[in-house]
């Protein structure tokens, strides 16, 4: 402990006659401790090994003084040994003790789970670190991306605002008016009272491919069958687009049922139809690069004040040259029941702009049949829908749709037989845009019936009065690199 082997000398002065005189023995002894500083702080460091009770009276008053030394004890081989040390029954001699046991194993316990804990929040903290530093790496990575991107595109029209603007446009997001995938829709109010719809687009899907696709594609389309980009926000790592607002919402709420009060009438369905086609065929011809949609639905027209049509959503298009015949696409893009079997599997052919137009066909026999194509309720039972209204056609039955005299039955035909001729398996077999723009335009005595499209998939026993069966066709999905 650094005792040195001196601490001092106590000289205790003693009263004469101390035990004859009752007086002087009320006297009270006086000892007068001598010690310099360094070995009174010596002292205070010292650790006490025992207890002295008493001692003899005649040490202290026999002698003029008295001299207490302390040794300092050699505890080095029992240090070796993990042990302790201590003088030997009040003796000058030494002797080792070992630590009580459980005083060890508290240790020991102690000082494991401390490890123990030590390294589980290191190791979290690391990985917190880690998620931390990579999530914003990758959304560094993805603004400058954007920037670079709106840094060659900011000669084009669409106007660019902050996320405050949109907040303010939109009157703090309060108006929700739809709900897709990518994003949520608001109703917004530019300061010229022109009304808008507010995409705003999550933040925690994709990497800004969908966000530059709508802004790449919609900035520079200008047709009266497809939404206008009136501008977008690319704010940190929020991000939204700004769309000219359209009144009767979108196609999927007027076809759901031909018979229920949200009919449009068959006129009107007709002009919806030569709508989209010219609005496709524009994206497809029109532009300087072809412009492939990959998810044409009902969901995805939109209806202004006097239900014209306009295609939206371009999160999911794809450019290229208008000499490409084909592209290449690592992953099937769209909608389920939409889809082009050669999106699915190259065995059916390349992908293409027939891609597209195979989509429209689809929707051509939903707004024919008054019925969603894509219908997870129906039971297997019931025939491929699509394949149900080829069988009524060849069979010259009655599409048993609403129609209140001969005219509305004959653009009921000519939709039908328009959208069969779009969704023929093998995409060298389906008309190009521009080709079923002339067929809607055309007379419907002109058209003829198309080759049956699902004869390749087997022959069936169909009645046309009631399906007979929902054929499952599940095509290999074979992925195709750039």
């Amino acid at each position: 402990m650094g005792v040195p082997k001196s601490y001092g000398v106590e000289r205790m002065a003693q009263p004469s006659n101390f035990l004859s005189d009752s007086k002087k023995r009320s006297q009270t002894t006086v000892a007068i401790l001598v010690y310099s500083w360094k070995d009174i702080n010596d002292l205070i460091s010292c650790t006490k090994m025992y207890n002295v009770s008493s001692v003899p009276p005649s040490i202290i008053w026999n002698s003029p003084s008295v001299e207490l030394k302390w040794s300092r004890p050699m505890c080095g081989h029992c240090e070796v040994k993990g042990k302790k040390c201590r003088l030997k029954n009040n003796s000058t001699e030494i002797e080792c003790f070992n630590l009580s046991k459980n005083t060890k194993g508290i240790t020991a316990k102690l000082v494991t789970i401390g490890s123990i804990l030590g390294s589980f929040l290191l190791a979290l903290a690391g990985f917190a670190l880690y998620r931390v530093y990579s999530y914003d790496t990758i959304e560094k990575e993805n603004q400058a991306r954007i920037e670079k991107f709106l840094e060659d595109y900011r000669a084009l029209k669409p106007t660019r605002y902050s996320y405050a603007d949109v907040k303010r446009i939109t009157n703090q997001l309060t108006e929700k008016i739809g709900q897709g995938a990518y994003g949520t829709v608001f109703k917004g109010k530019l300061s010229n009272e022109i009304h808008v719809a507010v995409k705003i687009l999550n933040s925690s899907k994709g990497n800004g491919e969908e966000f530059i696709n709508e802004v790449g594609t919609m900035g520079r389309i200008h047709h009266v069958n497809v939404v206008r980009l009136v501008g977008f926000c690319a704010d940190g790592f929020r991000r939204a687009l700004v769309y000219e607002f359209l009144p009767n919402n979108s196609l999927d709420k007027f076809i759901s049922s031909v018979d229920s009060s949200h009919f449009l009438g068959w006129d009107k369905l007709q002009d919806i139809a030569l709508g989209i086609a010219k609005g496709i065929e524009y994206l497809h011809q029109g532009c300087d690069q072809r412009i492939l949609h990959f998810d044409i639905k009902p969901h995805n027209i939109l209806l202004d004040h006097s239900f014209n049509p306009k295609i939206s959503d371009f999160g999911l298009a794809k450019l290229c040259s208008k000499d490409q015949s084909a592209v290449s696409m690592t992953t099937a893009r769209g909608t389920m029941g939409y889809i082009a079997p050669e999106v699915f599997s190259r065995n059916f052919g390349n992908v293409s702009s027939k891609s597209d137009v195979y989509s429209f066909g689809i929707m051509l026999l939903e707004m024919v049949g008054g019925r969603n194509n894509v219908n997870v309720t129906v039971t297997t039972n019931e025939i491929y829908f699509p394949e149900w209204i080829y069988n009524l056609l060849e069979q010259k039955e009655d599409l048993r749709v609403f129609v209140e005299n001969n005219g509305d039955a004959k653009i009921a035909k000519i939709l039908a037989i328009v959208g069969l001729w779009c969704i023929q398996w093998h995409p060298v077999d389906r008309p190009s845009m521009k080709v079923v723009v002339q067929m809607l335009e055309g007379e419907g005595n002109k058209l003829t019936m198309p080759p049956n499209p699902f004869a390749s998939i087997g022959p069936t026993t169909i009645n046309p009065g009631m399906p007979a069966r929902r054929l499952n066709q599940e095509l290999e999905v074979i992925p195709e690199s750039d």
